[in-house]
């Protein structure tokens, strides 16, 4: 990276005054990570509340650092962006940064120094302004299997297709440093560096500016509820964890125990980071659930309100989308009603009821799900589970989701869970007939939720997305091949042989994409039923509207839907649905004369039969394995 002084990003506070950019002065008990100034110093802030002493260790040389009050030791000294450097506790062994920005040679290695003002962002990157979940559609990638190279330069060459396809928002996986070369991110233990094999935190910056440049928002991977197993130096330095409480990763982040304050501020000041000097524009918050806090502010609150002020002084929408399996309201409501004030959650009732639709799955948490029923359910409920008793966890979860909108909820068919926690990671692709894909994909886009696409479901990737590692330790990789055979062992699959190695390198490498099958005329006509229906999201009303509560059922069984969508203002649409071998008759109950066809999965340039749906009077005669969208010219 050379110097770039006259890119500074002039929404951020400068530095020479000694305040950090995100707006607190550098003395607050808030302050994790050094900061770099103007006038070739930078102010190393350490927070070690047991120690005696903490040494710097910067370029070879060591000084003894101030201690100042709540645990906290920090040092003003001459050092520039790139200068290598680590901390020492009480004659300790050198440990990175707790903070660090910069990991070049891994987890183990020594800390660098990174200035954001290094960034080179453009004039126009200062004016943009992320679109609203409303209306929203979202894409999720792994980085490291994204391409074969597996970095964010590389990535930067498919962005404008998915801008063009119809996608606002792209979530990454996380990018956080982790132990090893390879891995889904979830492992992290350096929460503030960027994995340098994806390319570091330079490439990181551009990935983020070529996302702008074509038009999409940013959403990027937090895991805040735990740590990787191999390179966790955080207890080395303070009590960031307790085991006050039992979390299937261990130890848990200590969020309400003694000296838990800098440990909340940690996360926080993690997550404004990414937004502040990274330009990111919403942090998708991994398995909240995970967050054991019996604070009167939980952290999530806690963050909404610090994420909102951020966004206040920054002049633009920043967002926070949770992942809970709770089920739970106050999640998705705002901080004025009492919520925890996220943004949007991601739902999994209507990936698991469409998924057993299409694919009559009923093993392991799909025992709970009934197929069309509850697809027609979970559009008008938004949760399934809102106060319903559970047969895989035998007990009662979740709680009505009220007045609040659809497209609070972030749906899919496909994501990196719900396929690469499957024993060999098949895509829907390869479990059912591309048929049954087609409907799938009509019903998640005609769902009053904001819809998610997995990389490489634009085209219908066929390639799985398995579980893959790379930890240099034997006795860690040994107990990763357990440990997830012991996690799904509601699975049939997981006890057999043919489970994936996950520290086997081809592992890996089975889950690149393979972007030539995007050229291929299937390829084609998949991307063509993704655009036109994202498309018809855009156009009608009734289809973006977020309102569950002017959905109307008009008939459902097991291998047939049919209801409509309506809007106060704009035309009503029409969706039948058919998952049967052969052509069925459904009633709808609605006049011929007054619908006109948006679209059916059969056609041919979607790669269908080309059998066209019928709909005489109150009833529709619809083509076998296929579903079909009407507007309502009438209204």
């Amino acid at each position: 990276m050379s110097r770039r002084p006259a890119a500074r990003d002039p929404r951020a506070a400068t530095t020479g005054d000694r305040h950090d950019p995100r707006g607190a002065p550098i003395n607050a008990p808030s302050a994790h990570g050094p900061l770099v100034h103007d006038d070739g110093t930078a102010t190393f802030r350490l927070w070690a509340p047991h120690a005696k002493e903490a040494v710097l260790d910067l370029a070879g040389s060591r000084r003894e650092m101030d201690r100042v009050d709540g645990g906290w030791f920090r040092l003003t000294t001459a050092a520039r962006h790139g200068a290598d450097y680590a901390y020492c506790i009480d004659g300790g062994q050198a440990r990175p940064d707790p903070a660090s920005r910069w990991q070049p040679d891994g987890v183990h290695g020594r800390s660098r120094l990174l200035d954001p003002a290094e960034f080179d962002w453009s004039r126009k990157e200062v004016s943009w302004r992320a679109a609203p979940l409303a209306g929203a559609v979202v894409y999720e990638l792994h980085v490291g299997t994204f391409t074969p190279e597996g970095t964010f330069d590389a990535a930067i060459a498919k962005l404008g297709a998915l801008a063009q396809l119809g996608i606002t928002h792209l979530e990454v996986m996380p990018v956080n440093a982790f132990n090893g070369t390879s891995g889904w991110g979830y492992d992290g233990v350096a929460w503030y560096a960027v994995h340098e094999p994806y390319g570091g935190p330079e490439a990181f910056a551009r990935f983020v500016a070529a996302c702008h440049g074509a038009g999409m928002a940013v959403v990027l991977d937090a895991v805040y509820n735990h740590l990787g197993p191999s390179g966790n130096y955080l207890p080395d330095f303070g009590p960031y964890l307790t085991d006050a409480y039992a979390t299937p990763w261990g130890d848990a982040l200590n969020l309400d125990g003694p000296a838990s304050d800098p440990v909340r501020a940690f996360i926080i000041g993690n997550a404004l980071q990414w937004m502040q000097d990274f330009h990111v524009d919403t942090l998708r918050l991994d398995a909240v659930h995970g967050l054991v806090d019996i604070s009167a502010v939980h952290i999530l609150a806690e963050l909404a309100d610090a994420v909102a002020a951020l966004a206040t002084r920054l002049r633009r929408p920043l967002q926070l989308i949770a992942e809970s399996d709770r089920c739970d309201p106050q999640t998705v409501r705002s901080r004025e009603a009492g919520g925890t004030g996220m943004d949007g959650q991601w739902a999994d009732d209507l990936h698991h009821a469409i998924h057993t639709a299409v694919t009559g799955e009923r093993e392991g948490y799909y025992v709970d799900y009934a197929g069309l029923p509850d697809v027609a359910e979970a559009y008008r409920r938004g949760f399934l589970f809102d106060g319903r008793y559970s047969r895989y966890r035998d007990r009662t979860v979740g709680a009505p989701l009220g007045d609040i909108p659809g497209h609070r909820l972030v749906t899919c068919i496909q994501n990196h869970d719900q396929v690469g926690n499957r024993a060999a990671g098949e895509r829907l692709t390869s479990l059912v007939d591309a048929g049954l894909v087609r409907v799938a994909i009509a019903l998640l886009c005609a769902s009053p939720t904001t819809p998610m696409l997995f990389m490489g479901e634009e085209y219908g990737e066929t390639t799985p997305f398995q579980y893959f590692t790379s930890h240099p330790e034997p006795e860690l990789a040994a107990a990763v091949r357990t440990g997830r055979r012991e996690e799904f062992a509601a699975f049939a699959a997981f006890t057999g042989e043919a489970v994936p190695d996950p520290q086997d390198p081809a592992t890996r490498d089975r889950s690149v994409l393979d972007w030539s099958r995007a050229t291929t005329p299937d390829g084609e006509a998949r991307r063509a039923l993704w655009a036109d229906l994202l498309h018809a999201r855009r156009r009608q009303p009734a289809l973006a509207n977020g309102r569950r509560d002017l959905v109307d059922v008009l008939a459902v069984t097991g291998e047939e839907l049919a209801l409509v969508r309506r809007d106060p203002a704009g035309p009503s649409v029409l969706l039948v649905a058919n998952l049967a071998a052969e052509p069925r008759t459904v009633e709808v109950g609605q006049g011929g004369d007054r619908w006109r066809l948006v679209l059916s999965t059969d056609e041919p340039h979607y790669g269908g039969g080309g059998a066209a749906p019928d709909l005489i009077g109150g009833e529709v005669r619809m083509p076998a394995g296929s579903a079909a969208l009407w507007a309502d010219d009438g209204a």
